[in-house]
């Protein structure tokens, strides 16, 4: 099972020729190149998800109960059509009160969520928890707290978890430490293979490839998962880059 995490940037019209009109095309081929069974997104805004759904027919888009409007910036779960089965699912803020649309709490720039669901596997009776977040980019305490929701959520399926999304922070991060401690019970796939950390591990970067900031961008899962591969995609197209973020790549198999 592959999954993909990839902030595919907002649409902003200050991007020039790096906005979302001139590389959402780019967008759907590095999705198509690499056929994730599953694929989280961030940073979409509503249209923009649309053009994904439209654009990727092979895959359906997971939207639980979703109160929509043109400010929000959406983790949005994306599933290939066949390879899973949807069984339960929804959607959170995370602040204080998770049922109030837009919340947000502590010193969180911005209203930050998770969305989730619950998949049946290929594999007979096999079910597992997939969810796709993005914390904030600018409160060091919303995110801290925002990891604490997003732990005891884990804490709480009964079923096997894959988290995944733009944390925004390092991997020697406090909001690293609480996401896989032993008691929330995930591990990084990264590192469950020992990938090198430094510049070339960063996920983010300005368009032009070369990495910076860190790597903030993870797939987390709980111990009945083994890692066979991960990757983080550099692809560029004749020069041009998809978006500021480079995708994150695990492939999965049950342990």
């Amino acid at each position: 099972m592959r999954v993909m995490t990839f902030n595919i940037r907002f649409e902003n019209e200050q991007d020039g020729q790096n906005g979302w009109l001139y590389r959402r095309d780019l967008v759907v081929q590095l999705i198509n190149r690499y056929e994730p069974s599953i694929l989280g997104t961030q940073e979409g805004k509503w249209s923009q998800l649309l053009y994904l759904r439209d654009h990727l027919p092979l895959y359906h888009m997971h939207a639980p109960h979703r109160i929509v409007d043109e400010t929000t910036q959406y983790p949005t779960l994306f599933f290939f059509r066949g390879q899973c089965e949807l069984l339960a699912g929804g959607e959170c803020w995370l602040s204080k009160t998770p049922e109030v649309h837009r919340s947000k709490d502590w010193d969180s720039a911005f209203p930050r969520m998770m969305s989730y669901a619950r998949l049946g596997a290929q594999e007979k009776g096999r079910s597992f928890w997939i969810a796709v977040t993005h914390l904030d980019h600018m409160g060091k305490e919303a995110r801290l707290q925002q990891a604490k929701i997003l732990a005891g959520w884990a804490k709480t399926r009964n079923d096997p978890v894959i988290l995944m999304g733009d944390f925004n922070d390092d991997p020697g991060s406090r909001v690293h430490q609480v996401l896989t401690a032993p008691e929330t019970g995930l591990f990084d796939t990264w590192q469950f293979l020992n990938g090198a950390e430094g510049p070339e591990s960063f996920t983010h970067h300005a368009f032009n490839g070369s990495p910076r900031k860190s790597r903030m961008d993870w797939i987390l899962a709980s111990s009945q998962f083994l890692v066979t591969e991960a990757r983080i995609i550099k692809d560029h197209f004749e020069g041009r880059y998809p978006s500021d973020h480079f995708p994150y790549v695990a492939d999965l198999e049950w342990a």
